[in-house]
């Protein structure tokens, strides 16, 4: 890669980086295979997350003086980098994929600027999904109304009951 690819592939992993709401950082052993990789990748993507494979000089590079220095420390032989602006998502696909595949293993990370630990990304992955909470909350609403609904009715049902014994 030329220097200038270099300076602009970097400018732009920088921005992807830093426009995210959550990094997380992995470590990938040698024998993760590409078909592995490929599954992560779109796991990653049905999670609305991305995946990179980094040279770590160049990570450093993409988030030195930015809220992301404190993944620097994991920058330490082969790392990934998994970032998102879902980190529920993002957290729930890379810690099935670490869990079913013990060849890849969750460093840590920065999540709105703050720094994160693993324990902190298991309990992020362990949150319902945004779907799942949409889903609550309607069943939530539409109990409510249809109890409102029988309440309303159940005067007039009475009647109409009374009436239906008595004739």
């Amino acid at each position: 890669m030329l220097r200038q690819e270099k300076e602009s592939f970097v400018s732009h992993i920088r921005e992807e980086l830093t426009n995210s709401s959550i990094v997380i950082a992995v470590n990938r052993s040698s024998g993760i295979t590409v078909e592995e990789i490929t599954k992560l990748r779109k796991n990653m993507h049905k999670a609305e997350a991305n995946f990179k494979i980094l040279k770590n000089t160049l990570a450093r590079i993409a988030i030195k003086d930015s809220a992301l220095d404190s993944i620097e420390k994991y920058l330490e032989g082969p790392t990934g980098l998994a970032y998102s602006n879902n980190p529920v998502g993002l957290a729930k696909a890379i810690s099935e994929f670490a869990k079913a595949n013990e060849k890849l293993t969750i460093l840590g990370g920065v999540m709105d600027g703050k720094a994160i630990s693993v324990n902190t990304i298991n309990e992020l992955a362990s949150l319902p999904s945004m779907d799942e909470l949409r889903a609550k909350i309607i069943g939530l609403l539409t109990a409510a109304a249809s109890k409102i609904v029988r309440t309303v009715k159940e005067p007039s049902a009475r009647v109409a009951r009374v009436i239906a014994a008595k004739s």
